[in-house]
């Protein structure tokens, strides 16, 4: 394995065993839950966004791969404190290098299960009827 191998597979194990803000935000604005049909891989995430459309809080949870549940730690991390609008124009291109580690086609989809639901989270308010 080169250098660069190893570096990823460490960064992968440090967020799938000691994730980023894997929990529940108690100010959720936004939130989606989806699941990978063809794996059973589970993500859900939580946004705290304010009236400026920033992302003050963000949290996962859910269950799965190492890659499904990194790639969700990752991608919280990279989106707290930044604009909602902004999000919109993540790219599934763009997840894949935040991940950075090369993935066949179908581990793709366990790292970009994270992704979706982020893109479907942006437009799903919380009902606080």
């Amino acid at each position: 394995m080169s250098l660069d191998e190893d570096l990823y597979q460490e960064r992968i194990l440090e967020h799938f065993e000691q994730p980023f803000h894997r929990g529940h935000c108690p100010a959720a604005t936004h939130m989606h839950e989806d699941d990978n049909p063809l794996c059973g891989d589970v993500v859900r995430l939580e946004l705290a966004v304010d009236r400026a459309g920033v992302i003050q809080d963000a949290y996962f949870s859910g269950e799965g791969c190492c890659i499904s549940q990194a790639a969700a730690s990752m991608l919280v991390e990279k989106i707290t404190g930044r604009r909602v609008d902004e999000l919109k124009g993540f790219a599934a291109k763009d997840m894949l290098q935040l991940f950075g580690a090369p993935l066949t086609p179908n581990r793709q989809k366990c790292c970009l299960l994270g992704w979706r639901v982020l893109q479907q989270a942006l437009y799903s308010p919380v009902n606080r009827a």
